[in-house]
């Protein structure tokens, strides 16, 4: 399966895709990696995310994808002991102290020459207030090196769409929360900036049952030359690890 980007000359050029905030639960491990599972349970998911230049239709090559998410049951690496059933309001970067050094389902791909990162991961599950997302940020760079990074150029949220959403929460590693996940149409973050632009595609990768896992990508428009206010070069060196 082959959704790389593929634009003629007279075509229009890509649209820019909606930046949402990083969360509280953003840090920067510096982990290069494409499975960023680290044995969580979970239904297994592999996302492919084509990375385009929305004033060229250019595919980027190059830039440095980070992904970060909940696991089955809501926690994040760094703040497992978060209670995922009570809900939080505060959503800025570092306003939630950490409670680990744990560091799964966390990590960064440069993109090729097509502007593509795969990554091997779980479905995610979901905290108290929030839909099932998971986030993500693009910083160019001037090569495939930590030490030559210019600056984030976007930052954003990935959703699912409900029927797959509905079929996951039902699994064993997802059941029994005493919260209840929030439809995409009920979080506040996917209706004031994300939408169905900000929608994985998604394709189960087994034929009987949604069991084996599912497929997940989509296109990602950015201006390599804006500077995302919603990640700062300081938080990459503060929030280190």
């Amino acid at each position: 399966m082959d959704d790389t980007p593929s634009v003629a000359p007279s075509q229009a050029v890509y649209l820019l895709s909606p930046e949402q905030i990083a969360g509280p639960y953003f840090r920067n491990p510096k982990l290069i990696r494409r499975n960023i599972s680290e044995g969580a349970d979970g239904v297994p998911l592999v996302l492919r995310l084509a990375i385009v230049d929305a004033m060229t239709a250019q595919p980027v090559g190059g830039a440095l994808v980070d992904i970060w998410h909940c696991n089955a049951r809501g926690a994040y690496s760094g703040w497992s002991k978060v209670n995922p059933d009570k809900e939080v309001d505060v959503d800025e970067i570092g306003s939630i102290p950490r409670t680990d050094d744990d560091t799964y389902l966390r990590g960064g791909q440069f993109t090729d020459k097509k502007g593509v990162v795969r990554f091997t991961t779980i479905y995610p599950g979901f905290y108290a207030g929030r839909a099932l997302h998971i986030h993500v940020a693009v910083r160019i760079t001037a090569g495939n090196n930590y030490l030559e990074e210019r600056h984030v150029a976007w930052v954003g949220q990935l959703y699912f769409p409900q029927v797959a959403s509905r079929s996951v929460l039902n699994s064993r590693e997802y059941s029994g929360r005493k919260a209840l996940a929030l439809t995409n149409d009920e979080d506040v973050y996917y209706k004031q900036h994300g939408g169905e632009a900000s929608t994985l595609n998604i394709h189960t990768l087994g034929r009987d049952s949604n069991e084996d896992g599912f497929f997940g990508f989509t296109t990602i428009g950015i201006d390599t030359f804006a500077v995302s206010s919603h990640i700062k070069p300081e938080d990459f060196d503060k929030y280190t690890v």
